[in-house]
Order: C-alpha cells, then sequence, then structure tokens
C-alpha cells in the first residue's frame, strides 16, 4: 500500500504532537527536519519491502533530501516548528506505522541541521544531481548496507 508523502508528513507531525502531550519537553519539527524524517522512511521503507512509501520522488536539494510537495505545504513556516497541521486521518497498515515509528525513534531525536549534514555525507545525495528525483537504486543499496536488514 502507498501513501501520499503529505500523509506520512501528516503522521510524523501528529506523532510528534503526542510526544509533546505525553512527554511536555518535545520540540517542533520544522519543515527541513520533516523532509529528512521523509527520506529516512521513504529509504528505510523501500528497502526493507521493495516497495515505495510514497509515490513523489525524493529531490536533491540544497540543503539535503526533500519532497516538494511537502516543501510547499509547509514552507511558510520557514526554520520555526510546524504548530499548524491536519489531524491525522489516514490509516497506515502495521509495517509503515513500523518504519515510521523507527524512523522517528532513530532520526526525530537531532535537529535539522544534524539531519542536514548527515543526509549530505550520504551516498544518495552525494551522487545525485542537484535539484533532481534521488535515485531509488542508490537509496535501497545505501540503506540496506547502512540502516536495515531486508526480512
Amino acid at each position: 500500500m502507498s501513501y501520499t508523502a503529505k500523509e506520512v508528513a501528516k503522521w510524523f507531525l501528529n506523532y510528534n504532537q503526542y510526544e509533546q502531550k505525553v512527554y511536555g519537553d518535545t520540540e517542533y519539527i520544522s519543515d527541513s527536519k520533516l523532509q529528512k524524517l521523509l527520506y529516512y522512511a521513504y529509504g528505510a521503507y523501500l528497502a526493507i519491502y521493495d516497495q515505495r512509501l510514497f509515490d513523489e520522488p525524493i529531490q536533491a536539494g540544497q540543503h539535503g533530501p526533500f519532497v516538494q510537495s511537502v516543501y510547499e505545504a509547509y514552507k511558510h513556516f520557514g526554520l520555526k516548528g510546524i504548530t499548524e497541521f491536519e489531524p491525522l486521518q489516514e490509516v497506515f497498515s502495521e509495517q509503515a506505522q513500523s518504519v515510521l515509528q523507527w524512523v522517528y525513534e532513530n532520526f526525530g531525536q537531532y535537529t535539522a541541521w544534524a539531519l542536514r549534514n548527515m543526509t549530505h555525507a550520504e551516498d544518495p545525495w552525494q551522487e545525485a544531481i542537484a535539484n533532481s528525483a534521488m535515485s531509488d537504486a542508490a537509496i535501497v543499496a545505501f540503506f540496506q548496507r547502512n540502516y536495515v536488514e531486508v526480512v
């Protein structure tokens, strides 16, 4: 099952809001951080299940991987945390939720700038042509080698 990048973004924003309510000291996710979480979710899901989590391409931007539709939706927040978004309507599969929670737990702890630096050091971004779609083959190879075990 494939979702839209905006639906996956809403999952991260809603999960972040839940953590804010539970823990109280969780920071809001900025657009830049959200973009990197989308990239890591896309890469992990693709590497594990050999399927795209969403159909929109991951672009290689100046500040790292991004999804154009999500950028357009949240760019007005600038570097500030995203505080206004729609509630989650989509029901995610157990597989998708497992990957999204893994990404949030493993990468959500980093700042947007740290995630930017991490993605800049990774092969898929380094091998991509600026402002073009990143290669799914490069993403899969990198994620299988560095982050996930194929089930």
